[in-house]
């Protein structure tokens, strides 16, 4: 199902996700905190529609994902998936169908042309731990934590053990699926799921300003570093070589480049054309 036709059946009633703009940052906000801010079908629907329209509109250089409430997420909305056991097929078609819908909205994450902050407050668990994976960066509350619990109620954290375990090391990443227990935002700092560990109510700015930081760099140069980043990861040590040689002989190619590179030796800062 497209992200489209996900986010047209989600209830209007609400307002799910919040999208504020700060400067050159797209602040999107998770807005169930009743419901722990769990991946909803709605839910779901709108941050992935979200992602496309940010990814389309130039006047955004980076985006920052937050959430409201004691909880950042508590991954999929297990009332909302349970409901479905009355199916005719026990709930099989629907629950492919919410899983694939959610990969593919943490897909268009690892895809966007920007880069993505996560700003974690509390906890993060299954697909909520995912989320914070999923994005290139991420500042977390001291009173943050994470956790991937899905092996205490039968259901083993396959779909965040993608993200997971391409963060942390696998004897970390093994841990925490087969355990389900949280660990700390210093520990998550410590083994690579997370990059920064603030106060608690600073989480918010400091993600802000690590997004700003990023947003002043050339948007191409941005853009074409990330999806490099994450297609090389994927390749053999040879074969990562010679596809980064390639991205960095077109980037040498670009007028930010050749702007970037003059700036330098001039001494003075340079003016980016974003291409």
């Amino acid at each position: 199902m497209s992200a489209q036709a996900v986010r047209a059946k989600a209830p209007q009633h609400q307002p799910i996700l919040l999208r504020e703009t700060i400067g050159s940052i797209a602040l999107l906000t998770l807005n169930r905190p009743a419901a722990r801010n769990s991946l909803s079908e709605g839910l779901i629907g709108e941050l992935h529609a979200a992602l496309n329209d940010v990814a389309g509109d130039r006047s955004v250089r980076a985006v920052v994902l937050a959430a409201n409430g004691p909880a950042f997420c508590a991954g999929h909305d297990l009332k909302e998936l349970t409901a479905r056991r009355t199916d005719a097929d026990r709930g099989r078609a629907y629950f492919a169908e919410i899983m694939n819908a959610c990969s593919a909205m943490m897909q268009a994450i690892v895809h966007l042309p920007k880069p993505m902050v996560a700003c974690v407050q509390g906890i993060a668990t299954a697909a909520g731990c995912q989320l914070v994976a999923s994005c290139d960066l991420a500042v977390a509350s001291d009173a943050a934590a994470f956790a991937t619990p899905g092996v205490d109620i039968g259901l083993f954290c396959s779909t965040p053990m993608v993200a997971l375990s391409r963060n942390v090391p696998r004897k970390q990443a093994m841990e925490m699926l087969l355990t389900g227990e949280p660990v700390s935002a210093a520990t998550a700092q410590s083994i690579g799921l997370i990059n920064r560990v603030v106060s608690a109510g600073a989480e918010r700015d400091a993600a802000i300003a690590l997004a700003q930081k990023v947003a002043l760099k050339s948007a191409y140069t941005v853009k074409l570093g990330k999806e490099a980043f994450y297609r090389q990861a994927e390749m053999s040590l040879a074969d990562a070589y010679r596809f980064a040689a390639e991205v960095m002989t077109e980037n040498m190619m670009a007028r930010d480049a050749e702007e970037g590179i003059g700036a330098f030796i001039e001494k003075r800062d340079p003016k980016w054309q974003d291409k």
